[in-house]
Order: structure tokens, then sequence, then C-alpha cells
């Protein structure tokens, strides 16, 4: 493998054994499960948080309670950045985890919509910083041939986690109420103290901060080969001014930045607006609670499924492709869904929509962390998962707009 390395850093070949591979995706793959559960549990339980007589929300306000938690992401998704530069990726992550998980115990406690909604504000911004940094670490240490793939079964702990969020609420919500599927959320933070002990800091953040012997204990501990081809002799210091934010604008990558921008932008507002209202139309649309929250299983199931296979092929023709007709595919599948199919094809409908906008986003953010070089992948990320929750947000308050004025059903789908 030969990653792209900072400018003032050696050019390096590295070769990395399964079992550091294996053990960096497993625990970010953890990581971004908990992610998942967390932001998606508010749709799942969200019919029976509208029933709730107590806070008395209308689909309106409840549409711009689950922005909350999407504008928080912005800021930390744009964040992240700057704080991996200052403690490192590892560190970053635990903190990000441990801020969401706490939240989430916040958020089940309380006492109004208006404190309910700040928890979910500072939750997340934690939320926010999990998938750049699981992403950039996924990416550093995966072998550059499968990086696609790997990747993509990293993140099916997304789709999953917000797959678990539902299978517990069609069990629990009903007997125990939506307040104990936030109290759930708080299980990731016995994590920490495994993520602690086992996850290895980034060796291109290492290496960019002089810690030589952290690196050789890296290596030494996991067996990795780390071969120095040639070196530049640049001031780490002057190098470091022109990296991060900036460098993203620089004539090399300033178009490849905006349409990557405007990607994320538009997947997050078909993705969120679908994981946040999906069981709330369907239940509109006729069905029980119990099948609502079946579509949306079906939704994120297909997502992490169809994903591992989005990941090999891109890994044999190239990003790009896979994600353009992918897109494609889902904005047919979601139109198509305005026609009131049999319940058979509505849910092969929203299974294809499913791998064609949550499971491609895996792909997505795969493909932005191997284009641009190691040592701006968190920022780069960051920035474009930040971005991206201006679509994230606009999506479930728009939906809840159109349901409060109750426009005709098909229009949240157009």
């Amino acid at each position: 493998m030969q990653p792209l390395a900072p400018p003032h850093l050696e050019s390096t070949e590295t070769i990395f054994s399964s079992s550091i591979t294996k053990l960096v995706v497993f625990i970010c793959w953890l990581a971004i499960l908990a992610d998942g559960y967390d932001l998606g549990i508010y749709g799942a339980v969200l019919p029976k948080l509208l029933e709730d007589k107590s806070w008395a929300l209308s689909p309106a306000h409840a549409g711009t309670i689950a922005s909350y938690a999407l504008f928080g992401m912005f800021i930390g998704a744009i964040l992240v950045g700057t704080i991996t530069d200052l403690i490192g990726r590892k560190w970053t992550l635990i903190c990000c985890l441990a801020l969401f998980s706490i939240t989430m115990g916040l958020a089940a406690i309380a006492s109004s919509p208006e404190l309910f909604g700040l928890s979910r504000f500072i939750g997340g911004i934690g939320l926010g910083g999990v998938i750049p940094t699981a992403s950039a670490l996924t990416v550093e240490y995966s072998p550059k041939k499968r990086q696609s793939f790997i990747y993509a079964l990293m993140f099916t702990g997304y789709p999953l986690g917000i797959v678990l969020g539902a299978i517990l609420s069609m069990f629990m919500l009903e007997d125990f109420g939506w307040r104990i599927m936030f109290g759930i959320g708080m299980i990731p933070l016995l994590l920490i103290p495994f993520i602690i002990r086992y996850l290895p800091e980034s060796i291109q953040f290492l290496l960019s901060r002089n810690r030589q012997e952290e690196v050789n204990q890296i290596l030494n501990r996991f067996q990795i080969e780390f071969h120095v081809k040639n070196k530049t002799h640049q001031a780490p210091s002057t190098i470091r001014k022109k990296n991060g934010f900036f460098t993203l604008f620089s004539k090399e990558y300033i178009k490849a930045t905006l349409l990557f921008w405007i990607t994320y932008i538009m997947g997050m507002f078909l993705i969120y607006g679908l994981n946040t209202w999906l069981p709330q139309m369907m239940r509109q649309a006729g069905y029980p609670l119990g099948s609502s929250l079946s579509f949306l299983l079906m939704l994120n199931i297909t997502a992490a499924v169809g994903a591992l296979f989005a990941g090999a092929i891109a890994d044999r023709i190239g990003a790009k492709i896979v994600i353009s007709i992918s897109y494609l595919m889902a904005a047919i599948c979601i139109g198509l869904l305005t026609i009131k199919p049999s319940v058979t094809i509505i849910y092969l409908l929203i299974g294809l929509a499913g791998i064609g906008s949550v499971g491609i986003t895996q792909i997505l953010n795969a493909y932005v962390t191997q284009y641009f070089p190691s040592h701006i992948r968190a920022t780069s990320l960051g920035w474009g998962l930040g971005l991206g929750r201006v679509g994230a947000i606009a999506g479930p308050i728009l939906v809840g707009i159109i349901m409060t004025i109750q426009y005709d059903l098909a229009w949240n789908f157009y």
C-alpha cells in the first residue's frame, strides 16, 4: 500500500497485518453502530412522541426538534478536523462517543421539549465527530486495494444501529414508552475503557507530531511494515499552515470539494428525511405502528447489505460510477412509491432506495477519504459531512411542515 502522505513527512509504503485492520475496523464499527442507534432512534419513537399529550408536539415542531441533533452534527463534523489536529483521532473518537452517550441519558429524563432538544443538540456535536474520525482511522489502517469494501464493512454499523433501534422499539416502545429507548443510548459508555486500551492512534498524526517512539510501539505491536521511500525536508510548521481547510480550496482540489459538498447536501436531505419520517408517513398511509417500523428496518438492512456489494464493485470499477448509478436508482424508487403499489413492491422499492441513499453514503465517505491526502482526510470528510447537515436539517423540517399543512402524502416523497 502507498498511502498519500503529508508533504512534510516521509513517503512510505505501509503493509498492515490483518490483525490491526480487523481491530481498528471492529472498534470503529462499534462506535458507528452507537452513532446510528442514537441518531436513528428519534425516528423510531416519533409516532409515540407525537402521542405524548404532556408535550403536545405538532409534526412541524417534531421536525424542528429532529433538526437539533443534525445541527449539532454540523458543528461537530466541522470542528473535528481542528480537534484531531490537537489531540489525535483516537482521543477525538473517545470524547465524541462519551459526549453523545451522556446526552442520550439526559434526553431520556428531559422534562420538556426544550430540554430534550438541547440534549439532542449537544449530543449531535459528538455524533458529528464520530463518522469522520472513525472513517479516517479505518482508511488509514486498511490495505489500499480493499479500502472501499473494508470501509463499507465498517460503516454497516450505522444502518445496523438504526435497525437495532427499530427492532427494540417494536418490542419495547408500546410497553415501556419512548424514554427507555434513549436511556439505552448510554450503553456505549462501557466501550470507552476497551477503546482506550486497544485502539491505536493514527500513525500519520503521531509522525506529524514527531512522536516516533509511539509510532515504533504500534509498528512492533501489530507487526506493521513501514518502509521509508524518500524524504523531503520542508519544516512541518510551514506546511501545516497550508494544510487543513484551505487546502480544500487550492487549485488542485476546489472543484472536487464543491462537487462533494453538493452531493452530501442532497444525499443527506434524502437520508434524514426518510429515516426521521418514514414510520410516521407509512402510519399516516394506513399501516399500523409495527408495520411502519418494519419499513424503516427494510430501508436500513438493505443499506447495510447493499453497501458491502457496492463497496466490492467500487473497488473494481471505481466509486464515482457506483455512486452516480445508486443515487439515480434511489430517486426513481422513491418516486415510484407515490403510485401506491402493493406491499411487496413497497418493500422492494424501499429496499432499493435504502441501498441507493443510506448505503451508498458509505461509498461516498470512502471515496472522499481516498481522494484527498491523508493529512486532510478528517478535515475533508468532516466538512463534507458537516455541510451535508444543511440537507439533513432541511429534510426533517420540510417533511414536518408538509405534514402539518396536510398536503397530499405524495409530496413528501417528491
